[in-house]
């Protein structure tokens, strides 16, 4: 996240550049072991003095994992080089309980990210930073605290509660549901775990903010989130890496629990370097009442695969996914959502918007499911796309599975291009090219953003910007 001062002013100087793509002294990174073993994952599960139980399914995930083949859909992930990961980084050997007690080079790149004015302006309830593998910052309110929200990273959530997290560690999301989720359960480490009590409305976001800084660095936090009847809470997270000339991989697990008449918004903004894998399981389950809100912004990286996934367990469940997808230069964003309608009286609507330019390529990828005995559900899928140029590729792969009749459902799909009058008109009003693409790119990105707390729309909107200028 960069300052309020920053994002105020996009027009202001580092418009074209990847501003994040600075890396820090990187002495821990520099002696850590590449390569994914048994004694690899071992030697990460005794680092954090792990109960066996953990251990055991680490172990697991690491067999599922070798077994498990490449998909054969989507990107091209052919040029992934497991041998040459560094799976677990510490750049500290404690976490610190403020920004001062970081080591110089850490803080500095918070600063320089704007996260602890976000916290001092009281813009969020919470704050986790994690840097390479592990949480280095964690923070709470205390009025928070005393109503029993527990906001934790993960491994500190392992140690301190248990039996809560031994119960819903890997129920939504098995060890063996996908090749990437088998790797983030053998070599998981960092993430968020949260707890929101019964009855109790968390009114400002929650954050983290997740940094790669090592080169040919995994970075693979697990997050798990359990949100209690009649409860809410939103929890807001972004990334970023420096650019270098080999790649890394950033796969996490995202597990949600939505009990009765709660709701739980999960808001990304990704704007990772374009030598980054992101390859990301994210799924929630919503009881009788429930409600889930995915907003994903997908920008940066050189290969993105996410799709949020939210199943519908309880009657009257809504999930609702709103996402967008900007691809430039030698990217691919396949993104998309997935929707299961398992009980009667559910609805869902998935919302994507994806531009592309510079010979970038899109990919909406979705499903929608409608279970037997999921009478009068409704479901609305509504994809748009925007290609900035003529090298520039979008794709739409939706499926539709119905299993009853008397359901409503509605899809959409459009591909469109700037054309030459909205340019005209634009510049006639005094606007450069560049800057009337990106007014164009902004106004079709608008029903995304407006669901966004306003510090981060802004952000959103700047980092499109970005992405824009020398579009022509």
């Amino acid at each position: 996240m960069t300052s309020m001062s920053q994002i105020a002013h996009p027009e202001l100087e580092g418009i074209g550049k990847y501003e994040y793509g600075w890396s820090d002294r990187d002495v821990a990174g520099a002696n850590s072991k590449r390569g994914l073993n048994e004694a690899i994952v071992r030697d990460i599960s005794a680092k954090k003095n792990e109960p066996a139980w953990m251990l055991d399914l680490r172990l697991k995930g690491l067999s599922l994992f070798d077994k498990k083949p490449m998909p054969t859909w989507g990107s091209d992930l052919s040029t992934i080089d497991f041998d040459n990961i560094k799976y677990f980084v510490r750049s500290t050997e404690k976490q610190a309980k403020s920004w001062e007690e970081l080591p110089e080079d850490i803080k500095n790149t918070y600063d320089r990210l704007g996260i602890p004015d976000a916290e001092k302006q009281r813009l969020v309830a919470g704050v986790a930073a994690q840097y390479e593998s592990e949480v280095v910052y964690h923070s709470i309110r205390e009025d928070l605290e005393k109503q029993g929200v527990i906001f934790l990273d993960t491994d500190t959530g392992l140690k301190e509660h248990e039996d809560i997290f031994k119960e819903y560690f890997g129920s939504v999301i098995p060890v063996g549901d996908n090749k990437f989720a088998a790797l983030n359960t053998a070599v998981w480490s960092g993430g968020s775990f949260i707890y929101v009590p019964k009855g109790v409305h968390v009114d400002i976001p929650l954050q983290a903010y997740f940094r790669i800084n090592t080169e040919n660095m995994g970075q693979f936090e697990r997050t798990l989130i359990i949100a209690d009847e009649d409860s809410y809470v939103h929890y807001v997270e972004g990334c970023t890496a420096p650019i270098y000339s080999s790649d890394s991989l950033h796969s996490a697990v995202v597990e949600i629990i939505v009990r009765k008449n709660a709701r739980v918004r999960y808001t990304t903004i990704q704007n990772w370097s374009n030598n980054v894998y992101n390859l990301v399981t994210k799924r929630a389950t919503c009881a009788e009442g429930a409600t889930m809100e995915w907003i994903d912004g997908n920008i940066g990286s050189k290969v993105t695969m996410k799709y949020p996934a939210v199943f519908m367990m309880g009657p009257h469940a809504k999930g609702e996914t709103l996402s967008i997808a900007f691809a430039g230069e030698g990217q691919h964003q396949d993104a998309g959502a997935k929707m299961v309608h398992a009980a009667p009286f559910t609805s869902s609507t998935i919302i994507s918007k994806s531009v592309a330019r510079g010979g970038g390529r899109t990919s909406y990828r979705g499903l929608v499911q409608v279970q037997e005995g999921a009478h009068h559900s409704k479901s609305t899928v509504k994809c748009d796309a925007l290609l900035v140029d003529t090298i520039s590729r979008s794709d739409t792969y939706p499926y539709v599975d119905v299993r009853e009749d008397d359901v409503s459902m509605g899809h959409e799909a459009t591909v469109s291009k700037i054309s030459d009058d909205q340019l005209f008109y634009l510049m006639s009003r005094g606007l450069s090219e560049d800057e009337a693409m990106a007014m164009i790119v902004r106004g079709f990105i608008e029903p995304i953003a407006r669901e966004l707390p306003m510090e981060y729309a802004l952000e959103l909107n700047r980092l499109i910007e970005l992405q824009m200028e020398g579009a022509v």
